[in-house]
């Protein structure tokens, strides 16, 4: 399984959006997103720019692009799982 190149387009444009939209933009720091979590009530984290690019988040981007599209009319990425799955992912890339 390689990393689809639509995936990454989508994620950038989301990324610009997000970006040039004030209230998404809000606390931010240079080199991080905004990624909204939850498969109901969504929870915002924000991440290093550098995890879109490692396998494992790859993994979970794709597995939410297959189930849920990327249509987001606020900006920012969705990512529909539970939020502890989103935390051991990240707790795992941040040890490497």
């Amino acid at each position: 399984m390689g990393i689809r190149l639509p995936l990454v387009s989508h994620v950038k444009q989301i990324i610009r959006r997000s970006l040039f939209a004030p209230a998404v933009a809000t606390n931010v720091p240079k080199g991080h997103c905004a990624v909204y979590i939850g498969e109901i009530q969504k929870k915002r984290f924000v991440v290093p720019i550098f995890y879109l690019n490692h396998p494992l988040f790859q993994n979970l981007l794709s597995q939410a692009e297959e189930e849920f599209g990327f249509n987001h009319p606020a900006g920012g990425i969705t990512i529909p799982c539970k939020e502890e799955t989103f935390l051991n992912l990240t707790c795992n890339l941040s040890k490497e």
